[in-house]
C-alpha cells in the first residue's frame, strides 16, 4: 500500500469499484443487496465476523460484501490462503479495524504500515525478548501470577460460587504480560472491578470495530459521544504507559532485561538506532493490549471445551498427572511435554481463533491461485475461523471439537498454511510462543487442581470486539483432593522430542 492512505487503510480517492480486483463483479455476494447500504439486511452490527462466517458457508471460498458503499473481498479457501501466504507477492495489509487502532498504537508492531521503518527496528530489537532463554526467564513469573488466579478460584470454590472465566482470564493474562514484560503489577485480582486499563482497552477495541459499521462521512455525527469516550480512553492508556516508563527511567522499578529494558536501552544490532520515546509508548501499549487480549480469549475457549467434554478433560488431566507428577510446580521444560493439553489449546484456536482475520495485499499485479486477477495494492481479508473449517482440509466434521486433529501424524498429513491463529509471514505475531507457553502452563495447572463444570443448558455465545471471546461463560469448580494416579485414564506416551509447531509456515 502506498503512503497516501485513508483512515481505513485504503488509498485516498479509492472507490469500491477501484479495489484492484478487475473481475470483482464475478465474485458472489449475499442476496438482497440494498442500494448504498449494501449487504446489511439481516446483519447484526455487533457480530460482523460471525455474520461473515454465515455468508461464507453459502457463498464459498471467496466472496464480497458491501457495506455503506465500501466493498470488501473475503477469502477462506485453503488453496487461496496458501497462495496469499507467498511473501514474494503478498504482504500484510493494515486496514479495517486495525487501521482504526492507529490513533492509540500508531506504528507499533501490530498496526505499523509495511513502509514504516519503526516496524523493522522494533522487531529486530524485541525479537530476542521471545527467545528460548528469555522465555525460560519468564516462567517463574507466569507461575506466580497463575498462583494468584488459583487463590482467587479456591476462595470461589470454597464459597460455592461459580467463576467468571473470561473476566478472570483477562486478569491473569494482563498481569502476566505486565509483570514479565514491564515489571508492573496492576493488582487485578485484588480489585472488585476490572482495572481501568482493561476498561479503556475494551473501549478502544470496541470503538475501532464500530467505525466499520457506519458510513465514514457520518461517523463524526453518529458516534460523537463514542468518539469523546474513545479520546478519553486513549488518553488514559497513554498516561498509564507514560507513568510506567517514567518509573523505569527513574530507577523506581529495577529492570531485568525484560521487554521494557530492551525498548529503552537496546540499540539495533546493525544500525545502532534506538526506539524513540513515542514509539516506546506505542510498543508498550501494543504489547499490553495484544499480549493479553488474545491469550485470555484462547484460554477461555479452551476451558469452555474442557468443561463441555469431560472425556477430553480427563485425558488431559491424566497427562498432567503423569508428566508433572507430584512436583509442587512444573519446570519450564515440563510445560512443552504436555502434548495433549497443547492439542486441546490448538483445537480451541482452530474453532475460535481469537484474532479472527488478517488482511493481505498484492505487492504487484498478480493472479490469486491462477484464477483471480489482483492489481498492485488490491487486498483481501482472510476469514480465519472459516479457513480452519475448510472441509477439504479438516473433513466433513470440521465443526466438531477433536484435539486429535493435532497429533503429530495428523499435522504432518496436512498441507502448510491451513492453521493460522497467529497470522502469517513476516508480520505474524511476535509473541506467539510466549502465548502458547503461558496458556499451556495455565491449562495444566487448572486441570491438575479442579474439575470444571459448565451449566448443562449453557450454549456458547461469542462476543466480538475485534478479538473473539466466549460471552458470559461461568464454570463451577470442584477442587481435586489429590492428583489422579498415573494410568487411571489411558494417555498415550508420545515419546520423542518436543512436537513440531503446527503453525506451519507462519513465519516470524
Amino acid at each position: 500500500m502506498t503512503e497516501t492512505t485513508t483512515g481505513t487503510g485504503l488509498p485516498k480517492g479509492f472507490r469500491s469499484a477501484e479495489l484492484g480486483w478487475p473481475e470483482l463483479h464475478r465474485l458472489p455476494h449475499p442476496p438482497r443487496r440494498v442500494p448504498f447500504l449494501g449487504d446489511v439486511l439481516g446483519v447484526d452490527r455487533s457480530t460482523p465476523v460471525q455474520d461473515s462466517m454465515r455468508s461464507a458457508r453459502s457463498l464459498g471460498p471467496i466472496f464480497r460484501r458491501k457495506v455503506f458503499g465500501r466493498e470488501f473481498v473475503f477469502v477462506w479457501g485453503a488453496r487461496l490462503v496458501a497462495d496469499l501466504a507467498d511473501e514474494s507477492r503478498f504482504a500484510k495489509h493494515v486496514g479495517l479495524g486495525v487501521a482504526n487502532l492507529r490513533p492509540v498504537a500508531g506504528d507499533g508492531l501490530f498496526t505499523a504500515y509495511n513502509h514504516e521503518p519503526n516496524w523493522q527496528l522494533a522487531h529486530d530489537v524485541l525479537a530476542p525478548g521471545f527467545s528460548r532463554e528469555a522465555m525460560a526467564g519468564y516462567h517463574l513469573m507466569m507461575l506466580d501470577v497463575a498462583g494468584r488466579l488459583t487463590d482467587h478460584w479456591d476462595r470461589a470454590e470454597a464459597a460455592g460460587r461459580t467463576v467468571d472465566v473470561p473476566g478472570d482470564m483477562t486478569k491473569l493474562t494482563l498481569e502476566t504480560i505486565a509483570r514479565t514484560g514491564f515489571g508492573h503489577d496492576f493488582g487485578s485480582f485484588e480489585r472488585p472491578r476490572p482495572h481501568p486499563f482493561v476498561t479503556a482497552m475494551v473501549g478502544t477495541l470496541s470503538y475501532a470495530q464500530r467505525l466499520n459499521t457506519v458510513p465514514a462521512p457520518l461517523a463524526p455525527y453518529l458516534l460523537r459521544g463514542a468518539t469523546r469516550r474513545n479520546a478519553a480512553d486513549i488518553a488514559y492508556l497513554n498516561r498509564t504507559v507514560d507513568d510506567l516508563v517514567r518509573a523505569r527511567r527513574s530507577g523506581g522499578a529495577a529492570g531485568s532485561g525484560d521487554l521494557l529494558d530492551r525498548m529503552l536501552e537496546t540499540a539495533h544490532p546493525a544500525t545502532g538506532e534506538h526506539l524513540s520515546a513515542q514509539n516506546v509508548r506505542r510498543q508498550v501499549i501494543t504489547f499490553l493490549v495484544a499480549g493479553h487480549e488474545t491469550t485470555s480469549g484462547a484460554l477461555s475457549f479452551a476451558l469452555y471445551y474442557l468443561a463441555r467434554h469431560p472425556e477430553v478433560a480427563a485425558r488431559a488431566r491424566a497427562e498432567v498427572d503423569r508428566v508433572w507428577g507430584e512436583a509442587a510446580a512444573p519446570g519450564y521444560e515440563q510445560v512443552a511435554k504436555l502434548r495433549y493439553v497443547r492439542r486441546v489449546l490448538d483445537e480451541s484456536l482452530r474453532l475460535w481463533p481469537t484474532a479472527p482475520a488478517f488482511a493481505r495485499e498484492a505487492l504487484r499485479d498478480t493472479v490469486l491461485a491462477g484464477e483471480h486477477p489482483m492489481r498492485q495494492g488490491a487486498w483481501t481479508l482472510v476469514l480465519t475461523p472459516m479457513l480452519h473449517r475448510d472441509p477439504e482440509v479438516w473433513g466433513a466434521d470440521a465443526e466438531r471439537f477433536d484435539p486429535d486433529r493435532f497429533d503429530a501424524a495428523a499435522v504432518r498429513s496436512r498441507p502448510p498454511h491451513v492453521f493460522k491463529p497467529f497470522g502469517t509471514g513476516a508480520r505474524a505475531c511476535i509473541g506467539r510462543q510466549f502465548a502458547l507457553h503461558e496458556a499451556t502452563l495455565v491449562l495444566g495447572l487448572l486441570l491438575r487442581r479442579y474439575d470444571l463444570r459448565a451449566r448443562p443448558d449453557h450454549r456458547l455465545k461469542v462476543t466480538e470486539r475485534l478479538t473473539l471471546m466466549p460471552q458470559g461463560l461461568r464454570l463451577r469448580l470442584e477442587r481435586r483432593t489429590a492428583p489422579a494416579r498415573t494410568g487411571t485414564v489411558p494417555v498415550p506416551d508420545e515419546g520423542g522430542s518436543a512436537p513440531r509447531c503446527p503453525v506451519r509456515g507462519a513465519g516470524d
